[in-house]
Order: C-alpha cells, then sequence, then structure tokens
C-alpha cells in the first residue's frame, strides 16, 4: 500500500499504475483512489497549500491544494488522455497516460508516436482561479497552522521524463509533445468542434532547445508581467489555471472551490507565446486568427500562473476555519457536528460579548450595536423572482467626517469587523476613487478573458462602505456607472457584467454596510441614526475594544458569527398566522402604519434577531422585540 509520500509527492506514478491494472475504466478508479485517500482523517492537512507554500517550493508533479475563487471560465481544451511510447531501440509501444498532464511524459530513448490510432484525445475544462478576494488575514492564519503538510524533496531531478526531449531535433516526436500533452491540443472553439485537429505549436510550446539551464524558470521583466486579474487592488497569492476532467458543470463563475490536484509547472510553459520560437511544422488555420493577447491571457508563465490538474474539488460553503467544512441542511442535523451544538448553547453569552463590543465602538450606542450585529449575520437564504430575500443592507448615519477629530474613525471600525468576519473589503468613496476604478467587470475580447471588477466577490463577503470621504463635486461616465453598480448591487444582490453589447446578471451575496455623516446617496435596507453617549474626540474606544479582543474570546465570536449566517431557520404554522393578525390589526386604522415593505424589514430583522440568541425558531419575545427596535429607529429620524 503506497504511503501518503508516495501518492502525495508522486501521484502520476498512482494514475498510471491504475491505467495499467485496469484499461479504460481508469478514470473512475482514479477518482475513488483519491477520494478514499483523502477521507482518511487530516489527510487533507497533509496536502501543501498552494495559499501557504511558495511556489518554487513545492515538488513538481506533486499533490497540492488550492482554495480560491473561480475567476474566469475558458474554453475547453484538446489534449491527448492517452498516447502510445515506442522504445527506439527494441521498437516495444506502450501506453501512457495523458491526464492531469501539460507534457507527454517520455525518456531519452523513447518517442511519441504522435501519428499513433491508438492515441486518444479528450477534453478539459478550464478555470483561472484566484485567492479568494478580502480572504480576512485571520483565516489565512488559521488555515496554515492548520496545514500538518509534510516536507518533500522536489523531484524535479528524477528521471522520470527527459522535459520534452531538449537534446533531440526540434522535429523529432518527442520535442513535437508541447504543453496539453501532444501538439494536437488546442483550445476548442465553436468552430472546431468538428474541425480535424491538425499539428501546431502551442502558445506555451517553443521554449528554445539552446536555452541555457535555469532560464526557462526566470520570470519575465517587470514589462512582461501579467495582469493577474485579481478583483481587489492589493491582493497577494499567486493565480492559477486550474484543469478540470469531471464535474465541471457543477461550478460557476465567482464559486469558491478547494482544489486538490497535481501540480504543473514545466519549463517549457515559462515564458509568454508571444516569446516562443515558432516551430517549423502544421500550423492550424485557426491560429493566425487568435490574438496574441488571447494566448498571453490564456496561457501566462507557469512560474507565475501554475497549472493544476484537479483529481478532486471541494465547492466551499464557508471559509471559517472555526467550522466543519460542511454544515447539514436543517440545525438538527447540524447539531451533530463537532462544536455546532456548543456554539449555539453560548449564543447569548456570546451575544452580550458582541454586544457590548460593538456599543463601545459606536460610542456607546447600544441599538446601532443591535443593528449592527445583524447586519453582520445576515445573508441571503432564498430567491424570489428578483428579490433577494433575507438581504439586510445597513446605513449607520451620523459617523464623524474624515476632517474632523476622529479622522480614522470608519477605517477602524473597519477593521475592527475585520477581526469577526472571513471575508471583507472596505471601499472608501471619494470622488476620484469612483473615477478611476472598475466595479463591474467587463469583458476583454481581444484577450478572450473576463477583466474583474471590485465588485466581482465571492458569496459572503463583507462591503464596507466609507462614505463619509465624498466630497462636493460631478461625477464623469464612470462614476455614475459605478454608484449604479452599488445601487444594484445593495437593492438586488446583482452585479450587471459588461459584455461591451449586452449585459449579463450575476448573482451575489454581499453585506453591505454603508458609513455616513448624512442619509447616504445609495440605497439601504435600514438606516440607523447614530446616538453617540460617548464623546466624538478620538479613538481610545477603539483601542480599548481592540485591547479586549483577546485570542480566545475571538475564536467564539468567529465562530459564532460564522455559524449564525449559515444555519437555517424556520417559522412555526400558529407563529405566522399570529404575524399575519399583527400585519392586519397594525393596518386597520390606518394602511401607511405599516407597509407590505415595512413588515417584510420586520420579518428580516426578527430572523436575525432570533438567530442571534441562538434560536432557530421565531418566538412571539423576538418579534415584539423586533418591533420595539423599529420603533426606536424611526423615532430617531429627524422630522
Amino acid at each position: 500500500m503506497p504511503s501518503i509520500e508516495d501518492w502525495v509527492n508522486s501521484p502520476l506514478k498512482i494514475v498510471q499504475n491504475l491505467y495499467d491494472q485496469h484499461g479504460t475504466e481508469y478514470t473512475n478508479k482514479v477518482k475513488e483512489y483519491f477520494s478514499k485517500k483523502l477521507e482518511e482523517r487530516n489527510a487533507l492537512s497533509c496536502i501543501p497549500s498552494l495559499n501557504q507554500v511558495a511556489l518554487h517550493e513545492l515538488p513538481p508533479n506533486s499533490l497540492v491544494k488550492f482554495r480560491c475563487m473561480i475567476q474566469d471560465m475558458f474554453d475547453p481544451e484538446f489534449y491527448l488522455g492517452l498516447y502510445e511510447v515506442k522504445n527506439k531501440q527494441t521498437g516495444k509501444g506502450v501506453m501512457k497516460v495523458g491526464q492531469y498532464k501539460d507534457i507527454a511524459e517520455c525518456q531519452a530513448d523513447e518517442e511519441v508516436q504522435v501519428s499513433s490510432e491508438r492515441n486518444v484525445t479528450m477534453d478539459r475544462q478550464q478555470f483561472y482561479c484566484v485567492p479568494i478576494p478580502g480572504e480576512a488575514d485571520w483565516v489565512k492564519k488559521e488555515f496554515s497552522k492548520s496545514d500538518q503538510a509534510i516536507e518533500m524533496p522536489s523531484t524535479s531531478s528524477e528521471p522520470v521524463r527527459s522535459k520534452r526531449c531538449f537534446d533531440e531535433e526540434p522535429s523529432s516526436p518527442c520535442s513535437m509533445v508541447s504543453s496539453t500533452c501532444s501538439t494536437l491540443s488546442q483550445e476548442m472553439s465553436p468552430r472546431m468542434e468538428d474541425t480535424e485537429m491538425v499539428s501546431s505549436p502551442s502558445p506555451m510550446f517553443g521554449e528554445s532547445k539552446k536555452s541555457k539551464p535555469g532560464e526557462s524558470n526566470a520570470a519575465p521583466s517587470s514589462q512582461q508581467l501579467p495582469d493577474l486579474n485579481f478583483p481587489l487592488p492589493g491582493e497577494k497569492g499567486p493565480a492559477c489555471l486550474v484543469k478540470l476532467y469531471d464535474d465541471s458543470d457543477t461550478f460557476k463563475v465567482n464559486d469558491t472551490v478547494e482544489f486538490v490536484g497535481v501540480l504543473s509547472v514545466d519549463p517549457s510553459m515559462a515564458k509568454f507565446p508571444s516569446e516562443s520560437v515558432q516551430l517549423d511544422f502544421v500550423i492550424d488555420p485557426l491560429e493566425d486568427m487568435m490574438d496574441m493577447a488571447e494566448h498571453n491571457a490564456h496561457s501566462p508563465p507557469s512560474s507565475l500562473v501554475p497549472r493544476l490538474h484537479a483529481v478532486m474539488s471541494y465547492k466551499l460553503e464557508h471559509v471559517n476555519p472555526y467550522l466543519p467544512r460542511e454544515l447539514s441542511k436543517t440545525p438538527s442535523q447540524s447539531c451533530k457536528f463537532i462544536g455546532i451544538e456548543s456554539i449555539l448553547s453560548q449564543s447569548k453569552v456570546v451575544r452580550k460579548e458582541v454586544i457590548s463590543l460593538l456599543e463601545q465602538a459606536l460610542f456607546g450606542d447600544n441599538l446601532a450595536a443591535e443593528y449592527l450585529l445583524c447586519h453582520l449575520i445576515s445573508s441571503v437564504y432564498a430567491r424570489r423572482d428578483v428579490v433577494a430575500v433575507g438581504k439586510f443592507s445597513l446605513n449607520i448615519i451620523g459617523c464623524p467626517k474624515p476632517d474632523e477629530p476622529l479622522q480614522e474613525y470608519a477605517p477602524r471600525l473597519y477593521h475592527l469587523i475585520g477581526n469577526f468576519v472571513t471575508k471583507h473589503h472596505f471601499l472608501p468613496m471619494s470622488l476620484d476613487f469612483m473615477k478611476a476604478k472598475l466595479f463591474s467587470p467587463r469583458k476583454d475580447y481581444s484577450a478572450n478573458r473576463l477583466v474583474s471588477g471590485i465588485l466581482q466577490l465571492a458569496s459572503r463577503t463583507h462591503l464596507v462602505i466609507d462614505e463619509t470621504r465624498l466630497q462636493q463635486g460631478q461625477l464623469d461616465a464612470t462614476g455614475v456607472k459605478n454608484v449604479t453598480a452599488l445601487g444594484n448591487l445593495i437593492s438586488w444582490q446583482k452585479v450587471d457584467y459588461d459584455f461591451n453589447y449586452h449585459t449579463q446578471e450575476f448573482t451575489t451575496n454581499v453585506p453591505v454596510l454603508i458609513l455616513s455623516e448624512g442619509k447616504s446617496l445609495l440605497p439601504s435596507d435600514c438606516r440607523v441614526h447614530l446616538t453617540p453617549c460617548l464623546p466624538l474626540d478620538n479613538m481610545s474606544y477603539l483601542a480599548a475594544v481592540e485591547s479586549y479582543l483577546t485570542p480566545s474570546l475571538l475564536t467564539k465570536i468567529r465562530s459564532y458569527i460564522g455559524l449564525l449566517s449559515l444555519i437555517e431557520y424556520s417559522m412555526s404554522d400558529g407563529m405566522q398566522k399570529s404575524l399575519e393578525e399583527d400585519f392586519v390589526e397594525a393596518r386597520k386604522d390606518n394602511a401607511q402604519n405599516m407597509s407590505v415593505e415595512d413588515f417584510h424589514g420586520l420579518l428580516v430583522l426578527a430572523r436575525l434577531l432570533s438567530l442571534s440568541y441562538g434560536q432557530t425558531n421565531l418566538s412571539k419575545d423576538m418579534w415584539e422585540k423586533a418591533k420595539q427596535m423599529d420603533r426606536e429607529r424611526k423615532a430617531r429620524i429627524p422630522k
């Protein structure tokens, strides 16, 4: 039985052995094998992570994992799933597996039979993936601490392959086999579905055979560094081109996924296609029609954008390291997981701590603290036509302006919130920022890729908008589009992606908090006027809150907020009837006393209040508390 070092360090050997044993049925056997291995206790934590380990420290062709967001989906790619290799001396041919590889492997005394009738051409889906935008530093640190990946020596010196037989002449079959396991590999387009594949150089092909050792792995110059297409500015971490062999229909753009697969960083893919040497053999007629920008975008150097051939994939419901990877669909089943029942039982105690901290950060305003907590645990849990049910965007009015003594209040409050939630981003809503940045993603047809924007965010990313920085002035066309995009995100939880001649709606789940001096120019589900009980003269209150956050308390709060935004909530038939009677009674004298929108807002507030107390069913007490909070909030609105 292979040890963990074997199946993690040399997964391609395992795949080849399974093919040798089971023939064409090997595909299912591969998935069964790795699925069984990864189900073993702590097996996943023993696999190195691209999120934590530098790329140059990872052995090529070893098993790695990558926690990411799907930023774009490229066209499927043809490759040689099975190919024949013949020994030059004996003439004996054997079949090799081309899955989970970018390069068709052969020894120095072997050659790939490109024209063999035994070769099998397959296709695979390509995802361009980036680190999860706005993922909190504490999340990364916790995952890093739990990573038990063993130190594995590099296997790059093992004589497994001859690096595309660099010593051969360019016309030799082995040197003609390039980054997609053969020169037959091409990106599939609708026009190529019924087109016979012919030999042509891959964009990542063409490394000069005269290149000196070590030069192929060198990073391109600064002028050649590509835009890694991160949605948020300042993001760090590797982008990755993930190649998926099954279940590709289960994923979509903006999904958060953890892929486990074979790392491919072959030297032949170390340059941009525009730098590659064109070889003298038949070129696909479609090759000339493809813009070099598309080649560069889809085939960047592997030293910057490694390839990951997925053997397993896990769609992430959340990225909270304190919670189980998968939560069940009902509260009763959720409680069987270790820690879930404990979190719910301590909800009232933890809630009291959180309210105390938020109240201090909001200058002693208990009502604003209650609303802010409800906002932090809010999440879209259903969609009814165009309505995103469960969203609870909040506008806190009366925040100090940047030119007042408390200049950095909004960033400090955002920093406090960032200690509690797993994904977050701060958006300073100044005129210059609104004019300069791209909020909605757009399609770049010359490069055939989706150019990301600030609003291309993963589900449950908390967006904090600092409107206190907005000054008088006029927005340009870009600024107007950005404001409109923010408004649509808040109102409908959707973002319109720009495809030049049309727009495409992408649904999202992004809680939005707006900090403003007066009423925000953006819409919101709830507006709370801040009523300070403490003087607005310094930031000592926030400093005191931050000093109070011990590691043990932070763990409780993060588990509490993370769980409450995920668990199910229900309402009994008797409670529904009671609410209907309450609604009718409130409208008896005057229909304007309780509009349909007001009633819906109360239902959302009551749901969040119940969850904040660890209750998954609405009670009469929580309903009355929600109505009382709503009356107090409305009483603060200036006449």
